[in-house]
């Protein structure tokens, strides 16, 4: 979806249209999956199953080896879900996008997601 000229990006953290491994899990169920967007503050990926809005996750991001990191490096955290989307793909009815927001997450490791989104970002997503 393009922006208008005029229309003002309301996020407050820049996203990257970024790939990353990432790992779901809740009480009942795990997931590993691909991140479409992500930022400092949430992630938006896709998944198999429904989940509920609200439902609680402990989530594990991959991020590739670069310069200076002598491997690539897991960040783990908690988050929410807080918007469930069912595929409009028809081959992937069974599939939904979810968005998560990181309620439990160092600074550290906020500020290391925001420096990838930044270094990985031609334009805002």
């Amino acid at each position: 979806m393009l922006k208008k000229q005029n229309e003002q990006e309301r996020r407050r953290f820049s996203r990257s249209a970024s790939n990353l491994a990432i790992k779901l899990e809740d009480k009942e169920i795990d997931f590993v999956t691909e991140t479409k967007n992500v930022s400092c503050i949430g992630a938006y990926c896709q998944v198999d199953s429904y989940l509920p809005i609200l439902t609680k996750l402990k989530i594990t991001l991959l991020f590739p080896k670069r310069k200076g990191l002598r491997s690539a490096k897991h960040i783990t955290c908690e988050g929410t879900v807080v918007r469930v989307e069912r595929s409009n793909d028809p081959l992937e009815s069974n599939k939904y996008n979810i968005a998560i927001y990181f309620n439990q997450i160092s600074r550290n490791n906020m500020k290391f997601i925001d420096t990838f989104v930044k270094k990985n970002s031609a334009s805002p997503v």
